[in-house]
């Protein structure tokens, strides 16, 4: 393992710092020769590395360079490399985007997290939300929707005050982002076999754009969500600071305020 390894790190002054420390620590190899990727960063940047090397089917460690670093490791200089060679395996399948627009040109993008779908200008959103071909929602009118994966259920959707999911439920979150009509729609949990299907209803005077993760597409009339269980990715993490737990710490979590 000490000897397999690939790097791939963000270019911040921390993670440069960590890189410096690592290089002494560990012997560094091709992508190809590896047996494991390590990741310096924040969880933007592991969320652009995943998408980037989906077709590589290794597993990913992450060491935390960034603020909050959900999907990341603590990195410990005297205890990286047993850190590495003990470390729990994830699985995690992302969602699928197949987005529309108004041009009717078809763009792709998979989600680790989420997607979402946001009003494009001052008028709010007008969508319709379909799941297996039954409404889940016929007319929303909002500032968007996401859907979100177990994995980023704590990102994006637990602010928007949707469900968080436990890392096995085969679950996905649909959740509402400022929602005006109906007002009190908090948004539902569907399976993760869902085929889900948004429409815009209004695309001239409400256009809208669809984000997986942090790939956009703008003035989308159409957008199909679904799991896309051809692509897995395994993340590494401490034995003491697994994925899992790391949920059920926000699961039992209580906001505090700070005056």
């Amino acid at each position: 393992m000490k000897n397999n390894i690939y790097l791939v790190f963000d270019k911040t002054k921390s993670s440069l710092k960590i890189k410096s420390l690592l290089v002494n620590k560990l012997n560094f190899t091709s992508l190809k020769k590896s047996n494991v990727v390590i990741v310096v960063g924040g969880d933007g940047f592991m969320l652009q590395t995943l998408k980037r090397l989906y077709k590589v089917k290794k597993p990913f460690y992450g060491i935390n360079s960034g603020n909050y670093g959900f999907l990341m490791n603590k990195f410990s200089n005297k205890n990286i490399v047993k850190n590495i060679t003990t470390s729990n395996s994830v699985t995690i399948y992302p969602l699928q985007m197949t987005v529309i627009n108004k041009n009717d040109l078809i763009r792709k993008s998979i989600a680790i997290n989420e997607v979402s779908i946001l009003r494009q200008s001052k008028q709010a959103s007008s969508i319709t939300i379909i799941a297996n071909k039954k409404n889940i929602i016929k007319k929303l009118i909002s500032d968007g929707v996401l859907v979100s994966t177990p994995a980023g259920s704590t990102a994006y959707n637990l602010s928007a005050h949707g469900p968080i999911l436990d890392l096995d439920s085969r679950k996905l979150a649909v959740t509402p982002i400022s929602p005006f009509r109906p007002r009190r729609w908090r948004g539902t949990i569907v399976s993760d076999k869902s085929k889900i299907l948004i429409k815009n209803l209004d695309t001239n005077k409400r256009p809208i754009s669809a984000v997986a993760d942090n790939f956009e597409v703008r003035n989308a009339k159409t957008i199909k969500i679904q799991v896309n269980k051809n692509i897995r990715f395994n993340l590494l993490y401490d034995r003491n600071n697994s994925l899992h737990k790391k949920i059920k710490i926000e699961q039992t979590r209580k906001e505090t305020t700070n005056n």
